[in-house]
């Protein structure tokens, strides 16, 4: 009888299947840092980084407007600022995929509708989980929420510390950098971009 699992997949330990070729990439890499990927320590390693990193990427499996989709329009009259702040977040440089670790404050000023607070760090995590740049990741963000609420503004604003300089290159620990994104009248207008900074705590 044949079976239905393919040369390449290795159900045995009851997850996701990795293909050779990816744990033969991952193999080489070892190899060539200098190491032996065939000790004991290191044999299961290509499976280990090749699940890591589908798990680091689930980002590119998804569309983070989804969860903007769900809004809710009975808010009592409310027309104020809505903001969630120090949202933690893990993400990877696309030049070295080395982590980039930080925090970001979302704020949006609403028209008519609002959504879950939880939607804004989802998100967030869902353009987060993905091969970035700081600045990139940044407007993605803003550009979503604007994009899909409609809001009078958008602002974002993201603090991370990037291990492809913090443990290699320059290796200069403790550096973060800033990146922000001010939409509509947090944009056009100086005292509505003074009051959400300030809330952010800027």
């Amino acid at each position: 009888m044949s079976s239905l699992v393919g040369p390449d997949e290795d159900v045995s330990d009851g997850k996701p299947p990795v293909p050779e070729e990816v744990q033969e990439a991952i193999r080489t890499l070892i190899r060539w840092t200098g190491d032996d990927p065939t000790r004991e320590g290191l044999l299961d390693t290509p499976k280990r980084v090749a699940r890591a990193w589908k798990e680091y990427c689930l980002g590119y499996g998804e569309d983070p407007s989804i969860h903007l989709s769900r809004v809710f329009e009975e808010v009592g009259g409310y027309n104020e600022i809505v903001l969630l702040r120090d949202i933690p977040f893990q993400s990877h440089c696309e030049h070295h995929m080395a982590p980039i670790i930080g925090k970001a404050a979302i704020a949006y000023l609403p028209t008519d509708r609002v959504v879950g607070i939880s939607k804004l760090a989802r998100v967030l995590h869902g353009f987060a989980r993905r091969l970035q740049v700081q600045e990139r990741l940044t407007a993605e963000v803003a550009d979503c929420i604007w994009e899909h609420l409609h809001p009078q503004g958008v602002a974002v604003v993201i603090e991370a510390s990037h291990s492809c300089m913090t443990a290699r290159g320059v290796r200069t620990p403790g550096v973060t950098m800033t990146t922000s994104r001010m939409m509509g009248t947090f944009l056009d207008d100086p005292r509505s971009r003074e009051e959400v900074l300030k809330l952010m705590g800027y």
